[in-house]
């Protein structure tokens, strides 16, 4: 392996300004691959962990797993991907391999040492983990997934959270033909989880704060758009969606969303409040209703999401920036001034 050190952009302590630095990369094993990161998507989860509102983090932290690259350099027993190969890496980057969930290739559920993240997390090594705001990255070969040729690298990098993040509820609860589908904002998750709806075949409404983006959800593949802030809305809609992703991080009225169900429909939260969020037991029991929640998906699901999204012509809507505007997106991307991702160009570190 020619890479030991590179180049970076890493948070130094909690809520400080990213700036550029090097890291190191473990050597290269025998089932590793070296990636040429070309593109890594700025995710939402990487403010809230930059910022500690998960819990305490591991600095200096390098955010990023949403990662599109170029295999540049493989391991002498890899036998998945050869130099060259068109490749990305998700939210994490290992896993214990041995639990029913791992087996089972549900490896974000992972109930024996826990996933390993793709940053602020420890590799089996004891090191800390590094995301994808740098040059290049080093992983075992069974947490790589194959981009398609047909998708684009810059717009396939945010697929690997935001898209497998809607992709595995709406296959899970069975989103289709004669299924009525809501989705609770229009953002970096929010726009995919129409894109992938609409292409499954489901009717899918947008509910979003207002009506600014209307014409954008349309064009993305909505067949309707409401705006929450009007109480009409929820007059209206009731008893309405089979399924209802709740997309946005902040805390919302979730017994109001309930109520937008059918008897038996289920309201999916992939957005992640800081803090809890009340429900009334009685906004579910009365219509057999449920809530739940839903977290990326494995390996065999994302690569079957990646496959879904290269067959429907799906990627992200972007936004593509240099690393010196990371701090500008994060800023950005709290008063929701992006349509619809921010993705990194990290030839520019």
């Amino acid at each position: 392996m020619t890479h030991t050190t590179v180049a970076a952009y890493a948070a130094p302590s909690p809520k400080a300004p990213l700036e550029r630095t090097t890291i190191p990369r473990r050597a290269l094993g025998a089932y590793d691959i070296l990636i040429d990161i070309k593109f890594s998507g700025i995710c939402h989860s990487d403010i809230h962990q930059v910022n500690d509102g998960w819990g305490p983090g591991t600095f200096p932290m390098v955010p990023g797993h949403e990662i599109a690259g170029v295999v540049a350099e493989v391991g002498s027993g890899v036998t998945r991907y050869a130099v060259g190969d068109r490749v990305g890496v998700g939210c994490f980057v290992d896993s214990c391999r041995e639990c029913e969930n791992c087996l089972a290739g549900r490896q974000q559920y992972c109930t024996g040492t826990g996933m390993v993240g793709t940053y602020n997390s420890t590799g089996r090594d004891g090191q800390p983990t590094y995301g994808g705001y740098s040059t290049h990255v080093v992983v075992d070969e069974n947490y790589v997934l194959r981009i398609p040729d047909t998708i684009p690298l810059d717009v396939a990098a945010p697929l690997l959270c935001a898209g497998i993040t809607l992709y595995s509820p709406l296959s899970h609860w069975g989103a289709g033909p004669g299924k009525k589908v809501a989705v609770v904002g229009l953002g970096g998750l929010g726009h995919l989880g129409v894109k992938i709806a609409h292409a499954k075949g489901a009717e899918v409404t947008v509910l979003s704060q207002s009506l600014r983006k209307q014409e954008d959800g349309l064009k993305l593949g909505a067949d309707h758009y409401r705006a929450t802030s009007d109480p009409a809305t929820f007059q209206e809609l009731a008893g309405s969606f089979d399924l209802i992703l709740n997309t946005v991080s902040a805390e919302i009225d979730l017994d109001a969303y309930l109520g937008l169900l059918k008897t038996g429909g289920t309201l999916v939260q992939v957005g992640a409040p800081e803090n809890p969020v009340p429900i009334s037991v009685f906004a579910l029991i009365g219509g057999r209703k449920s809530l739940a929640g839903s977290m990326i998906g494995g390996i065999p699901e994302t690569q079957e999401m990646l496959d879904f999204c290269a067959e429907h012509g799906i990627g992200a809507e972007i936004e593509l920036i240099s690393a010196d505007r990371i701090n500008e997106a994060y800023a950005r991307v709290e008063t929701s001034d992006v349509r619809y991702r921010f993705v990194i160009d990290t030839s520019t570190i």
